[in-house]
């Protein structure tokens, strides 16, 4: 994956507020939505969204994130 494909999972991610959702309208599974999410929160040193068993919500510095990349 690169870091525009991360991007991608991450904004669809936030934009349905959860990892089923994203990986669903991406045709990707929801274990590998997560997991990428991971090694992109790794590779930028930050934690960049809030999770639930339910819901995800952006971090502050989440927010920020598109400046980051």
């Amino acid at each position: 994956m690169n870091r525009l494909e991360d991007m991608q999972i991450f904004a669809e991610a936030v934009e349905c507020s959860n990892f089923s959702e994203a990986a669903r309208r991406l045709g990707l599974s929801k274990q590998y939505v997560s997991f990428r999410i991971g090694v992109l929160e790794e590779r930028l040193g930050v934690r960049l969204l809030n999770r639930t068993t339910r819901k995800l919500s952006l971090t502050d510095v989440g927010m920020l994130a598109p400046t980051r990349f």
